[in-house]
């Protein structure tokens, strides 16, 4: 298996402070609505217990990639050393096919610019051998950068409940759920 550069979300450990999107909104001063990383709650439905859990999510980079697929002025690529999905914006007519086709929901549209946007994974970090800004601010490593060609998937789940199935995308983000509380018999 070739490199592919995931996120890896441990919702035992996250705590929903959110600091990973506001570490990614001051990276990229993205405009008043425009968000690359969202921190979801698990809804009691999912999740029914007491302590809660989140789910920070952005751009899965997917091995099979629709924003690439559909985008008709090749303003995505696929870096081949990192799996890594990079939007060029100057390239980017504002379609809005890449919004449209996305499952996960990860390019935004940018009313400024008038075109689409999306979570690149700091590959401008990673290749000055940093993380990514989100990665980085994450106070409990609730989020890690991992290598899938390298990391060992034990314990480590894909698609959490409630998350689309997209086998045909590979979408490349890793969860480690919430173990569930042990019941205290009386």
């Amino acid at each position: 298996m070739k490199k592919q550069y995931a996120f890896l979300v441990d919702t035992e450990l996250c705590i929903g402070c959110f600091t990973c999107a506001m570490a990614c909104r001051n990276y990229y001063h993205q405009v008043e609505g425009v968000v690359w990383r969202q921190v979801y709650p698990l809804s009691e439905e999912i999740y029914p217990h007491r302590e809660r859990a989140f789910l920070s999510l952005s751009c899965n980079h997917c091995e099979n990639p629709e924003c690439l697929n559909v985008c008709p002025v090749n303003a995505y690529t696929k870096r081949e050393e990192d799996g890594v999905v990079v939007h060029h914006q100057e390239k980017c007519i504002g379609c809005g096919n890449c919004i449209r086709s996305c499952p996960y929901g990860a390019p935004k549209y940018n009313p400024e610019e008038k075109r689409a946007e999306k979570c690149s994974l700091c590959h401008e970090r990673l290749d000055a051998d940093l993380k990514p800004a989100c990665v980085q601010a994450c106070p409990t490593k609730a989020l890690q950068l991992i290598d899938l060609a390298t990391k060992q998937q034990t314990n480590q789940i894909q698609y959490p409940a409630g998350y689309p199935k997209m086998e045909r995308l590979n979408p490349s983000t890793r969860f480690i759920l919430p173990k569930m509380p042990k019941m205290v018999r009386r």
